[in-house]
């Protein structure tokens, strides 16, 4: 396991709503306890993402966090993010690492084991979902469910894999054990928490849940 990753993480990604934006997002995780950040701005020009990036970096240096930008590896290394998490259609892992070195985290998005072959000698933790189907990301791959994650993993560790693996994808808190049980190291979510009535309160709850595990 890697020393930066708990025995069970939570990983929130920023998200926006009509009473929210992403840099409130991030105050509120941070807020209810979370100690895993990961800037999201899909769709924006990396000049709108770069200030955004700059505040939740302090704010996450203030609670003791790790902060991840998503897609941007230029961006991560300019503002001094601790790491960042790369789509299956931004750039390559291996590629990232050679600009970023050793000291940064990369995470990467896997559906399957065959993806997870692919990347895992480049990246420190994988996010592999979706656990269920989930409005907030576009084009969502085949949705895996328990069953998924238990092959998953269960090849992963059978063949001396032992890269932490993020479950993400629709998830809710009331899934969190389960998920957590079928062999995954940490949950990632935004919607869950940011749609709620009390985004602290729920983090709380989501980081309780966890930690009993």
């Amino acid at each position: 396991m890697n020393k930066w990753i708990d025995k069970f993480a939570l990983q929130f990604i920023t998200h926006s709503n009509d009473r929210y934006n992403y840099l409130q997002s991030a105050e509120l995780a941070l807020e209810g306890g979370c100690k895993w950040i990961q800037l999201r701005m899909k769709d924006v020009p990396v000049e709108e993402i770069e200030p955004i990036a700059l505040k939740i970096k302090t704010l996450c240096k203030e609670h003791n966090a790790i902060f991840l930008i998503d897609d941007h590896v230029e961006l991560c290394k300019k503002v001094g993010a601790d790491g960042v998490h790369l789509g299956k259609n931004d750039m390559n892992p291996a590629e990232a690492r050679k600009i970023l070195g050793a000291d940064f985290i990369i995470g990467g998005t896997c559906n399957t084991y065959e993806d997870i072959l692919k990347i895992k000698d480049d990246v420190d933790y994988i996010g592999c979902g979706p656990f269920r189907f989930t409005t907030t990301k576009k084009n969502l791959a085949p949705v895996l469910g328990l069953d998924g994650y238990k092959e998953i993993v269960w090849n992963c560790r059978s063949n001396n894999i032992n890269i932490p693996i993020v479950a993400i994808g629709g998830i809710t808190a009331e899934d969190i054990p389960d998920i957590l049980n079928a062999g995954p190291n940490g949950i990632a979510l935004s919607g869950t928490i940011l749609n709620s009535p009390d985004p602290v309160s729920e983090t709380e709850n989501i980081v309780r849940i966890i930690n009993t595990k």
